[in-house]
Parts: structure tokens; C-alpha cells; sequence
């Protein structure tokens, strides 16, 4: 990867999208579109289509016949397999267009933009090509009379509900195991960040994925994200996002066919320092890297520093170092560490965020504005706060931008309980060189992933998924797999 290669990708021009169904482009049923504003630089970059609630029936219909039909549905594992795989190839050579298209659609820096979303997605598909003939139904232990067979079926139509921050990753870990497993799907973008993602539908058709199986409608959450959840016809639906729209997504499977839903719902993570640290300054460095990376855009973002009290100054002032030294600026640059907030909206929800702080008590050491104003894109300083305590807004709610809470904490109990004190359980991480330590924290932390001496990293191995209100269902790893398929017993009387 050079800047010159990325350069060039930048200054081509952005067709307008519409809607991918049944296999083919077209535009919404009612003619309207949204603008594409890139967070780089304030302007329009192209538009999409506006998807209505008629555009949602066409794709669920698209998507269910296709499943009748059967040419994927009922296709050999292995035939599913080849195809997955050459998805995961083509995602791989067109890697570098794809992260940059994604780059100017949300303004995630390119350095991590590259391994985050064309490259994890290609690793997903692949991944889920080599499960899904490993996948057996099962035999139950019965009477000699009678023959107990369990069978894992598709389930049918798939919605997903994807969010901004990491479209293409996410994306990819709801459609790959869907698909692995036979289903159609039905895919609905975040409106800030689309283009990706519909790049991807069309790779999955130039890969022999049959017509109608991926179907991908672009607009307003208000209008398609509802029609989706409130759709009798859809199966199962998928959604990472914010806990607000979760509850109503609740609500539309209550109102329509009760359908099953998974939803990842977000966190405020914990992230824990004990004295005992195997080292203060790499741990800040990691931390601060946890949090402000993608403009702390990361759902699983260490949000809250829970420090012990006799490090506590050191360890903040080392903290404050770190995010006065990243490089916040152009996404599309190498040397840029932390690129845009992905909109105005959200930056303006992460400003008022630090005003609420500052006027609750909390002592700002770092950051705290909007910066790069002149560019005309949406950038804001990497931020954090001390002395924060567990009633502020800012240890209880996400904020979901690139602001710090750090708190100190006395025992390892205080710990354990000012990490708990939240309504999330997402993910959480421990730094301390004690075995024995480390151990029980990651049984008494509740939430779904614990790391330790460590802040992300975690592969398709294993799985993601969130306690309390942070959602249920898991993304990544086989488990993913029992999202997509209904269990049938078959009772045979010999």
C-alpha cells in the first residue's frame, strides 16, 4: 500500500447507487435519493437511493423466491463453499479500492480501514466457506425402535440492519454465515455508509451467488429499517447498533411474525489497570489506542480507564501524552492515526458530550474540541477526562467518539464493581501480572469478551457478543452459525 496508489483511487469520481434486488440495479420505487457526504471534507461524493417501504417488499419477495427456488438453498455444501470462496478472493484483490471507497464514505483512518473491512471481510467469507461443510446434523441416543435424527435447516430470510462505523466487517459477519448456511438475505446499510457494501452485492453476484439470494436496499432507518422489522415475511433479523433502535426493532417482531432477532447493542467497556501492570506505558499505549482509533467509533471501545489509585496520576498524565500525540487528520493519508467523525450529526452529539462533563465536574486533561474546521470535514480532538465518577453521564452512557472517562478505584473489589456499574456488558480488558488476578477478573467482569494485558484483536475463532443490555446472539466464530438455521427433529418408529 502506497499514498500514491490511494491517492489516485481518491480523486475518482463516485457512481450514484441504487438498489441491488433480485440481481439487478434500480432506483427507489419513488425516485428520491440521499447525498453522499464524505466526513474528509464536508462534500457531496455521490448519492444512493431513498428506499421505501414498497422497495423493502420487492427485496424480501426477491430474497424468498430465491430461497424457494432453491439454487442456493438447496445447493451442496460444497457448491456453496466455491462460490464464498471466490467472494473472499475477489474482496481480496480489490481490497485496496474497497477500503477506500469505505474510507471516503465514513472517514475511518486507511491504516486501519484496510485490515478492518476489506480484510476482514475477505477472512470472514473464507472462514465461513471452510465451516459450513463441517456443520452435521445429529443422531440422538435412543431406543433401539426408533430412530431420533436432528437436522439444522435454513432458516429462510435473513434481514440485517448494519451500522457505520465498520460496514464492510459487519456486514461480512452477518452475511457470510447466513449465506453459508442457505439463506437468502436481506441487507440494509447504515444511510451514512453505503457505498462499500454495495460494492460488495455486486461482487457476490459477479461470483456466481444466484440472482435474488443478496439483496441490499440503501436509505432511512426510519422508513426501510422499520419496513424490514416489521416485515411478516422476513425470518430472522440481525442488528448491531444503538439500544434505542434495538428496543423498537423489539417492537416491530412483536407487531409482525415474532421473528427471531439478534441484536448488538453497543457498550460503555471497562478497561482496568492494576499497579501490578507488566507495563504502564505500553498499556496507555494500547489503551489509548482502544478508545481513539476510527475516532472511537468501535463499539467495543475501552471507554472507561479504571485505574488503581496509587498509579493513578501517572497513569492518566500518560494517557493525556498519548491522545495529544495521535495524528488526527485526512483518513486517506498513511500517517494519519485517527481519522473523521463519519457526520455532523455525530459530532455534534460527541461536543455535547464534553460540555455535559465539563459542567458535571469532570477535569478535562486532554482534547475536549472540534478541530480541522478549515478542511470542512468532521474532526475532533482525541479527549479525555479525569476524576470522573461513576453518576456522570460519561461513565454511564456511549458516546461513541473519541472521549475518555478515567477513574480511579481503590481494591480489586471497587474494580470489579465499578466495572460492572453499567447496563452494558460488551467487552471489557484487565492489565495486571498476577495469573490468579487475572483469572478472576475475567470471571467477575460481566460482559462478553474480557482481554487481558491486551485491548482488541480478537479473530473469527471465537465470538462476539454482548450481556445485559448489550444484545444477545453472537457474531464471528461456528456460534454465529445457530443464528441461521432452525433445528427440526425427525422421530422414526422402525
Amino acid at each position: 500500500m502506497d499514498q500514491s496508489g490511494i491517492d489516485a483511487l481518491a480523486a475518482a469520481p463516485v457512481s450514484a447507487r441504487g438498489l441491488f434486488i433480485d440481481g439487478a440495479w434500480q432506483a427507489a420505487t419513488s425516485g428520491d435519493v440521499l447525498e453522499v457526504v464524505s466526513p474528509i471534507d464536508g462534500r457531496r461524493l455521490t448519492t444512493i437511493a431513498d428506499a421505501g417501504a414498497a422497495d423493502v417488499e420487492a427485496a424480501v419477495a426477491a430474497a424468498r423466491r430465491a430461497f424457494e427456488r432453491g439454487a442456493w438453498s438447496r445447493a451442496a455444501p460444497a457448491e456453496r463453499k466455491k462460490v464464498l470462496h471466490r467472494i473472499a478472493d475477489a474482496i481480496e484483490r480489490e481490497a485496496l479500492a474497497l477500503a477506500v471507497l469505505g474510507v471516503r464514505d465514513n472517514g475511518t483512518e486507511i491504516s486501519m480501514a484496510l485490515k478492518a473491512e476489506p480484510g476482514s471481510a475477505a477472512q470472514t467469507f473464507r472462514y465461513y466457506a471452510e465451516a459450513l461443510d463441517k456443520v452435521y446434523g445429529e443422531v440422538a441416543p435412543t431406543a433401539g425402535s426408533v430412530l431420533g435424527m436432528i437436522l439444522r435447516e435454513p432458516v429462510g430470510v435473513v434481514g440485517a440492519i448494519v451500522p457505520w462505523n465498520f460496514p464492510l466487517m459487519i456486514g461480512a459477519w452477518k452475511i457470510a454465515p447466513a449465506l453459508a448456511m442457505g439463506n437468502s438475505v436481506v441487507l440494509k446499510p447504515s444511510e451514512v455508509a453505503s457505498l462499500s457494501l454495495l460494492r460488495l452485492a455486486e461482487i457476490c453476484a459477479e461470483c456466481g451467488l444466484p440472482e435474488g439470494v443478496l439483496n441490499v436496499v440503501t436509505g432511512q432507518g426510519a422508513v426501510c429499517g422499520e419496513a424490514l422489522g416489521l416485515h411478516g415475511d422476513v425470518d430472522v433479523l440481525v442488528f448491531t447498533g444503538s439500544g434505542g433502535v434495538g428496543r423498537k426493532l423489539l417492537e416491530y417482531s412483536a407487531k409482525s411474525n415474532i421473528k427471531r432477532l439478534y441484536l448488538e447493542l453497543g457498550g460503555k467497556s471497562p478497561n482496568v489497570v492494576f499497579a501490578d501492570a507488566p507495563d504502564l506505558a505500553q498499556a496507555a499505549k494500547v489503551s489509548a489506542a482502544g478508545i481513539f482509533r476510527n475516532s472511537g467509533q468501535v463499539c467495543v471501545a475501552g471507554s472507561r480507564v479504571l485505574v488503581e489509585r496509587s498509579i493513578h496520576e501517572e497513569f492518566a498524565a500518560l494517557l493525556a501524552a498519548e491522545a495529544k500525540a495521535m495524528t488526527v487528520g485526512n483518513p486517506l493519508d498513511l500517517k494519519t492515526q485517527a481519522g473523521a467523525i463519519a457526520s455532523e450529526a455525530q459530532l455534534t452529539k460527541v461536543s455535547g458530550f464534553v460540555e455535559t462533563t465539563l459542567t458535571e465536574g469532570g477535569r478535562l486533561i486532554a482534547g475536549g474540541a472540534r478541530i480541522l474546521a478549515q478542511t470542512g470535514g468532521s474532526y475532533f480532538a482525541p479527549t479525555v477526562f479525569d476524576a470522573v465518577t461513576p453518576e456522570m453521564t460519561l461513565s454511564r452512557e456511549e458516546v461513541f467518539g473519541p472521549v475518555l472517562a478515567v477513574t480511579p478505584f481503590d481494591t480489586e473489589a471497587d474494580a470489579v464493581r465499578l466495572a460492572n456499574g453499567t447496563e452494558y456488558g460488551l467487552a471489557a480488558a484487565v492489565w495486571t501480572s498476577k495469573l490468579s488476578r487475572a483469572h478472576r477478573m475475567v470471571r467477575e467482569i460481566r460482559a462478553g469478551v474480557v482481554h487481558v494485558n491486551t485491548y482488541g484483536g480478537a479473530d473469527n475463532t471465537v465470538p462476539l457478543g454482548g450481556h445485559r443490555q448489550s444484545g444477545n446472539g453472537h457474531d464471528k466464530s461456528l456460534h454465529a452459525l445457530d443464528k441461521y438455521v432452525n433445528l427440526k427433529t425427525a422421530w422414526i418408529q422402525l
